[in-house]
C-alpha cells in the first residue's frame, strides 16, 4: 500500500505540474476547469487500478502491484494528454486581441445570416468588416448560439455581440458602444387575424426568441418598464432558438402572434407583404448598440468612434441601401 501511495503522490504532482504551465492564463478558466477534473479522473484511475479487494490483498504478489501501477501510470497519462490537448484548444479558441471576432445569431436577417452561397453576410457583419478594416483588425464571424452568448463572449471565445443587440436593460451586463440604430419590439399577427391591438392578445399563444429583447420585456413588471402585466393574459408565452422557427409556426396556426424587433418584422414583411401585420402599439422603443466583456472600453470607443466616421463618408448610407429590400431603413440610424 506504501507503494500505492506513492504513485498516487507521483500522478497528483505530475497533474498539477502540467497545468500549472498551461493553465496559468486569465483567460483559460475553461481550461483550468478541464485540467481541475482531468487531476480528480487520473487520482481515481489510479485508485480503481491499483487498490485490490481485501480478501484478495495477502496473496497478491509484488509483480501484482507492479503490473497494477503500469496500469493506472498508462491511465493517468493518458488522461494528461487529454487534459494537455483540452487546453491547447482553448487556448487557441480565445479570440485574438488585434482580430473583431463578432458573435452573432446566424438565422437573424438583414443583421445576420446564411447567404445562398454559404457565405456568412447581413447588415451588422458588413458593418463590423468596414470597421475591422479600417481599424487594421482581421475579421472574424463566429456564428453562436444566442442562448449561450454571454458564456462566448466572457470566455474569449469573440470579443463582441453585434447583432440587432438591444442595449436598453443590458446596460449593466455589458459594456456598450453608443447606439447606432433605433429600434422597438412589436407583436406580429397574421394578415387575416382578428387581432387588432395588445389588448386583443387576451388568452392567444404568443411566441418569442429565447433570450430576447422581447422575451425580456414580457418577463419584466411594469415597474421596471416592462409587459410582464401584458402577458400574463396570453394562454401562454413560448420560446424558440430563432424567429425563422417561430414565422414559421405562426404562418402554420400554432400560435396566434409573435413578439419581435421592429427590423426582424420588417425582414418578414419585405420578404411576404401579404402574409403579416404588425400591430400599431409597440411594446417598447429602444437601440441597438454592439455590447463588449465588462470594462473593455477601449475596443468600444474604436468602434463607436469608426462607426461615426463611416456615416460621416456615406459608408454606412450604402450599406443600408444594400439591404433596403430587407426592409432595413437608413433614416432609423442614430449615431451622427
Amino acid at each position: 500500500m506504501q507503494a500505492l501511495d506513492a504513485l498516487r503522490t507521483s500522478v497528483r504532482r505530475a497533474v498539477r505540474s502540467t497545468r500549472s504551465y498551461f493553465c496559468t492564463s486569465r483567460h483559460n478558466l475553461s481550461c483550468r476547469q478541464a485540467c481541475s477534473t482531468s487531476t480528480a479522473s487520473a487520482l481515481s484511475a489510479t485508485h480503481s487500478a491499483a487498490v485490490l479487494p481485501n480478501e484478495l490483498m495477502p496473496v497478491a504478489s509484488s509483480r501484482s502491484l507492479k503490473t497494477a501501477a503500469r496500469i493506472c501510470l498508462c491511465a493517468a497519462l493518458f488522461l494528461g494528454a487529454l487534459m494537455l490537448s483540452s487546453c491547447m484548444s482553448s487556448s487557441s479558441e480565445s479570440a485574438d486581441s488585434n482580430t473583431l471576432t463578432v458573435g452573432f445569431d446566424a438565422s437573424y436577417p438583414p443583421y445576420g445570416f446564411m447567404g445562398q452561397d454559404g457565405t456568412y453576410q447581413g447588415f451588422d457583419l458588413d458593418l463590423a468588416r468596414e470597421v475591422a478594416k479600417r481599424t487594421g483588425m482581421t475579421f472574424k464571424a463566429a456564428p453562436i448560439d444566442w442562448d449561450t452568448k454571454d458564456v462566448a463572449l466572457n470566455s474569449g471565445m469573440i470579443n463582441c455581440i453585434w447583432n440587432g443587440f438591444t442595449k436598453e436593460g443590458r446596460e449593466n451586463l455589458y459594456t456598450f458602444s453608443e447606439p447606432y440604430m433605433m429600434n422597438a419590439q412589436v407583436v406580429v399577427v397574421r394578415s387575416d387575424s382578428p387581432i387588432k391591438e395588445l389588448s386583443d392578445l387576451s388568452k392567444k399563444a404568443v411566441l418569442t426568441q429565447v433570450e430576447s429583447a422581447a422575451d425580456k420585456i414580457l418577463k419584466t413588471p411594469a415597474s421596471s418598464n416592462g409587459r410582464a402585466e401584458l402577458a400574463a393574459q396570453f394562454s401562454r408565452l413560448d420560446t424558440v432558438a430563432d424567429y425563422n422557427a417561430a414565422f414559421l409556426q405562426l404562418e402554420s396556426g400554432v400560435v396566434d402572434a409573435v413578439a419581435c424587433d421592429m427590423s426582424i418584422a420588417a425582414y418578414q414583411l419585405a420578404q411576404s407583404k401579404t402574409s403579416y401585420r404588425i400591430l400599431d402599439e409597440k411594446l417598447s422603443s429602444e437601440h441597438y448598440a454592439v455590447a463588449f466583456a465588462k470594462g473593455n472600453t477601449a475596443l468600444a470607443q474604436k468602434v463607436t468612434d469608426t462607426l461615426r466616421e463611416m456615416y460621416k463618408d456615406g459608408t454606412v448610407k450604402k450599406l443600408c441601401d444594400n439591404y433596403a429590400s430587407y426592409g432595413l431603413r437608413y433614416d432609423g440610424w442614430v449615431l451622427k
